[in-house]
């Protein structure tokens, strides 16, 4: 059981130690990672991923339980605790969806069929293209592969920390994905320039010159602020779905949207 991600303090891009002494990342936390493109934000999910031990361009270490992690954890894919979705993943194995997510099961020793439909069930929460369990995995999309990922992540994987990387950029509903996984007792991290989502996490991590530079808790007012963006953003993924289906945009649907 993971009771606290650890990070310690690396380098920047100059070669000075950051400015921190730690950082500590607890089950339920949802985290943001935000800066300028460039600043070292996928840098730093890399190495949570890694739970890179001063063997990274960064020297950052990361610690699990206040101790070093084994190779097992780092290295076997079975064992590492730690899910990461980017907006570019794509699968290349010839199976459908159900048999895809079968063998990720089995590999865990779930013997429960039924997960393999809750999966793709909580996994077409996330996406306006639904999924079947039929369809090749090689034929999903973009949005629809990363919510298919997401889901197993959650329920099959049931990994303890996920790392999602732009996922505003994968085409998902990610308000559901926010909702869903919140609520969950596990680390969740994004990297984003999203406002939504940034302002939706309860930590956020500014990075500068491949530094973290300064963490964030959310306030008040960003939750309030936060409130009235994602019904905006919800209004805007409306006409995006009308225009993706091939409707006309006209005066009655945007009454509609933005009444």
């Amino acid at each position: 059981m993971i009771k606290v991600i650890t990070i310690l303090p690396g380098l920047d891009k100059g070669g000075n130690r950051e400015q921190f002494d730690q950082l500590n990342l607890y089950p339920g936390e949802t985290v943001s990672i935000v800066g300028p493109t460039g600043s070292g934000k996928t840098a730093l999910i890399s190495d949570i991923e890694l739970l890179a031990q001063g063997d990274t361009s960064t020297k950052r270490r990361v610690l699990i339980n206040g101790t070093l992690p084994g190779d097992e954890i780092r290295y076997n894919p079975a064992s590492k605790p730690i899910s990461m979705i980017t907006q570019n993943t794509k699968c290349f194995t010839d199976l459908s969806t159900e048999e895809f997510l079968q063998i990720h099961a089995r590999s865990r020793k779930i013997e429960d069929r039924r997960i393999i439909m809750e999966t793709i069930d909580l996994a077409n929460k996330f996406t306006g293209e639904k999924i079947n369990k039929d369809t090749k995995v090689t034929v999903l999309s973009g949005g629809q592969t990363r919510s298919l990922l997401i889901a197993d992540a959650i329920l099959i994987g049931a990994a303890p920390v996920i790392l999602l990387d732009e996922i505003e950029n994968a085409g998902i509903f990610k308000q559901e994905v926010i909702e869903i996984i919140k609520n969950t007792s596990k680390i969740i991290i994004f990297v984003t320039h999203d406002p939504v989502i940034a302002l939706l996490t309860k930590k956020r991590i500014i990075m500068e010159n491949g530094a973290v530079i300064r963490v964030l808790n959310q306030n008040e007012f960003e939750t309030r602020t936060a409130e009235n963006l994602l019904e905006l953003d919800k209004r805007v993924g409306l006409i995006r779905e009308k225009l993706r289906a091939g409707h006309e945009i006209t005066s009655e649907l945007l009454h509609v949207s933005f009444a």
